[in-house]
């Protein structure tokens, strides 16, 4: 976990740009998730993108083209209707991630009312912060068990930010 950094946004928004070119006609929208989109709070520094895209089906063709940008390509990995991306830097050390869903799926509606639900409330983006420097530092080698202690809160967020929505 590190403060948060500002440099984060430039570096979705040059990365989006790339994997926007990489994805092709497919792309509808690109988002910048995750706990580096919120302003103030700690994070891991790995930039979260969620892409929209028409036909989740059509992004398989576009393997090749993630691989150049230095994406590791993952399938659905653990979540049906997902393609998942990932790309480390020269150390090994994560640096992306990237969610690609069909557009006005529930996932995405859920992480974007999760990070403006976030951003709109600095109180719980702060108890969230919290909560996930804590964690990291009670599990710093057991990723399951960090995830598993954010799990209350996000579905409490997810559940307060649907509620607004509607």
């Amino acid at each position: 976990m590190v403060p948060y950094s500002p440099e984060w946004r430039s570096m979705f928004t040059a990365e989006s740009t790339r994997v926007a070119g990489g994805l092709g006609k497919h792309v509808i929208a690109v988002h910048h998730i995750g706990s580096t989109a919120i302003p103030g709070i700690f994070a891991k520094p790995v930039i979260d993108i969620l892409v929209e895209v028409g036909e989740i089906a059509k992004v398989d063709q576009q393997k090749e083209a993630m691989e150049e940008l230095g994406y590791e390509v993952m399938g659905e990995f653990g979540i049906i209707g997902r393609r998942y991306f990932r790309k480390d830097n020269d150390a090994g050390v994560r640096t992306h991630q990237i969610h690609v869903f069909e557009t006005g799926t529930d996932q995405i509606r859920r992480h974007l009312a999760f990070r403006d639900f976030l951003i709109a409330h600095p109180k719980f983006a702060n108890e969230y912060s919290d909560l996930k420097r804590r964690l990291a530092n009670q599990f710093p080698d057991d990723p399951d068990a960090y995830m598993d202690g954010k799990d209350a809160f996000v579905k409490d967020i997810d559940g307060r930010a649907a509620k607004l929505r509607n």
